[in-house]
């Protein structure tokens, strides 16, 4: 595992378009599915790696917090599972199960679609606003395996809150740190 930050893509960018299969109910989404009011949340995931782990009971909660606000948020796992098999799409359904994602939880198995958003590490966050460019990209929060900071997704928390009251997102945005996508 390498310890790798966001790439932190310029803020405005427009969303690079998807269309991908979910692991839960093998329906292919694409980026239009997601398009929302309010903002998109697009994160990059996979199974295996302990910064996504840690950040998992607050992901669901985050979803469950801002569904009923508009948000639509969607999972994606990257990974080569040739050489890691933990991040296969069964056990991604398994996963998204057995935590209760209430979002879908979609495979790149070309993994074009990590490099089209220029994701770097899992997790990896992007805030998309009404008109698909971004807004936010960075960390969920402050907590890190091990750091004993708490697991309150504030990072993200305050740019939706901006977001949802019509207010600006502040540019001063830090990376999300985690492992690297494994990539072919």
């Amino acid at each position: 595992m390498a310890l790798t930050p966001s790439t932190m893509i310029p803020l405005g960018t427009e969303a690079p378009f998807f269309k991908l299969p979910d692991t839960i109910t093998d329906r292919m989404y694409d980026l239009n599915d997601f398009q929302s009011d309010v903002a998109t949340i697009i994160m990059f995931v996979c199974n295996h790696c302990p910064y996504v782990k840690h950040v998992q009971p607050e992901l669901v909660k985050l979803a469950e917090d801002y569904i009923p606000e508009g948000v639509k948020l969607v999972a994606i796992s990257s990974n080569d599972v040739e050489n890691y098999p933990e991040d296969s799409p069964e056990l991604m359904r398994e996963e998204a199960k057995k935590w209760g994602y209430p979002f879908p939880y979609l495979y790149d198995e070309t993994q074009v679609v990590a490099r089209s958003f220029d994701a770097a590490c899992t997790p990896d966050f992007y805030i998309f606003d009404k008109d698909l460019k971004l807004v936010y990209r960075g960390q969920l929060d402050d907590s890190r395996p091990g750091n004993g900071k708490p697991l309150t997704g504030k990072s993200i928390r305050e740019a939706l809150n901006d977001l949802l009251k019509g207010n600006p997102i502040s540019e001063n945005q830090v990376p999300s740190q985690g492992c690297n996508i494994k990539w072919r």
